[in-house]
């Protein structure tokens, strides 16, 4: 008998989040590992852009890593472009 791991039951337990990532994600309505799984990774990034002061372009690679279960700097490391090519496209790049 096969045991898969165990699902995350808070957002904390997410791999890279923690006590603060539930508070800033509660300011954009994301209370539970199912809401931050079922919006697209984008859409939240802009919606913490836009409600929550200090969100910079680590924030999307968190929420990338976290829902791939992957440490945000791999992500950075290997996907930088294609995200911040894909913020470009929302209107959400840096400037």
């Amino acid at each position: 008998m096969s045991s898969s791991p165990a699902k995350p039951k808070r957002l904390r337990d997410l791999k890279g989040f923690g006590p603060r990532s539930e508070e800033i994600l509660a300011e954009v309505d994301i209370h539970s590992v199912e809401d931050f799984m079922a919006i697209d990774p984008y859409q939240l990034y802009g919606r913490l852009k836009a409600q929550v002061k200090g969100t910079g372009l680590n924030s999307i690679y968190a929420i990338i890593g976290a829902r791939e279960d992957r440490h945000w700097q791999e992500i950075k490391q290997q996907h930088k472009t294609e995200i911040l090519f894909k913020l470009d496209e929302l209107g959400l790049a840096p400037k």
